[in-house]
């Protein structure tokens, strides 16, 4: 018959991009410059004997980020929002406090990496190049629509594989990795505790928690004007929704352990084997590599800094914005208007302008790195102590309270990181 048209057929590439959504970009942005200096200062200071970290947080790092996306979704609210219901509020001020400046030394590292390797690859004035990577994040976030930009994130996330295709192009003894993939060497001299504290801080961090929650709320107020009703207070279905959320997750944690994984194994490889233990900077993780590796594989990860830190700092501001105004009970969102949530986009622009500035400070980098996901590792505990009491209890989840093996591995993932974190802290004293 005339007019009728057969609907057209939904393509698998199409069906997938759908399902990726919070969880992929929050995994991706867990490997911004900050991250790759600690990984990189890993693999070049203690070799293959940190890579059992990356293959043992996987699963709690699932975890605890499918908690992060069950509060948002089944709530509608944010982690701070919900926290003022079960916490004091000077403990959940002090916590967010802490990551804002925790989030704004990661600000800070991540624009001198993108800035130095940018240098490194075309040349120029890094402080110019650094003001061009803070100027573009704060603009991009306050006036593109929400539908639009966070496809633009999404996209970004296709760099990682350049971690990948590093690995890919140096020679690896596969044995003695798999030995200290699965048989863990353990020190408890300082230095190796905060290589490790730093190591699970950048895996586990606490920006992540508060980014993929305030995400999918995001992501429930812009279905094209009709928006998503909260999990709990539907009487039946949101099966599709908890699937959606498990396979994004999942998804996104194993990229990002994998490149995790990559960048040890790489600067391990190279690096340590060459007896370069002393690396300050992603980016000069990057230049030692080019006389070793050859230049493909300087090329591939110096643009692999530059690529995660376009995606990172958007989720390191935005965090930040959305922890502060959460707790204020200010209007948060990246789909409103500046004159609509003022206070969400001042934080975002003091924060990545703090970042910016802080570059100039004749400051070690790599110990502000690694004292920022220690920071980081800390500040977890108390939140992620938060993040299960809400996900646990009926009142506020309703019908979708945390099944038993997710409070498990959630309370695992809290545990390890308090254990961690007290072996530093006993380790200095």
């Amino acid at each position: 018959m005339l007019g009728i048209q057969k609907p057209v057929p939904k393509r698998r590439g199409n069906v997938l991009l759908r399902l990726l959504g919070p969880g992929l970009v929050t995994g991706a942005a867990d490997d911004d410059p900050s991250g790759i200096a600690t990984y990189s200062q890993a693999g070049s200071q203690f070799g293959y004997g940190l890579l059992w970290t990356v293959f043992l947080t996987t699963p709690f790092m699932i975890a605890i980020q499918l908690v992060s996306a069950h509060i948002g979704r089944v709530t509608g609210k944010g982690i701070a929002a919900n926290a003022k219901q079960f916490c004091p509020f000077p403990m959940l001020a002090l916590s967010v406090s802490l990551l804002v400046v925790a989030n704004t030394i990661n600000i800070a590292a991540d624009i001198v990496a993108m800035a130095a390797a940018l240098h490194l690859v075309i040349g120029g004035l890094r402080h110019e190049h650094a003001l061009i990577f803070a100027a573009s994040s704060v603009l991009l976030q306050v006036f593109v629509p929400y539908r639009r930009y966070a496809p633009i994130l999404k996209f970004l996330t296709l760099i990682l594989f350049c971690y990948v295709a590093v690995v890919l192009t140096i020679d690896v003894p596969w044995t003695q990795v798999l030995v200290s993939t699965f048989l863990p060497s353990i020190s408890l001299s300082r230095d190796f505790l905060i290589i490790l504290v730093a190591v699970l801080g950048t895996t586990i961090s606490p920006y992540l928690f508060f980014w993929q929650a305030s995400q999918e709320v995001e992501e429930m107020r812009r279905k094209h004007g009709h928006p998503r009703r909260p999990l709990n207070i539907l009487v039946r279905g949101g099966g599709k929704e908890l699937t959606r959320m498990t396979v994004d997750t999942t998804a996104g944690m194993i990229l990002s352990n994998l490149v995790a994984y990559s960048i040890i194994l790489a600067t391990a490889s190279t690096l340590h084997a060459r007896g370069v233990a002393d690396i300050q900077t992603a980016a000069q993780a990057a230049e030692a590599l080019r006389p070793i590796a050859g230049n493909l594989t300087f090329l591939l990860f110096a643009l692999g800094i530059i690529g995660t830190g376009l995606l990172a700092i958007p989720v390191l501001a935005g965090s930040a914005a959305y922890a502060v105004a959460e707790l204020f009970g200010w209007p948060s969102s990246l789909a409103a208007k500046f004159p609509e949530a003022f206070g969400f986009y001042a934080i975002i622009f003091v924060a990545t302008l703090l970042g910016f500035a802080m570059g100039f400070l004749p400051i070690n980098p790599i110990k502000l790195l690694v004292w920022a996901a220690v920071i980081n590792g800390i500040v977890a505990v108390p939140i992620m102590a938060m993040m299960m009491s809400i996900v646990t209890n009926s009142e506020a989840m309703g019908r979708f309270r945390a099944r038993p093996s997710l409070a498990i591995a959630g309370w695992g993932a809290t545990a390890l990181m308090s254990v961690t974190v007290g072996a530093l802290l006993w380790s200095a004293f």
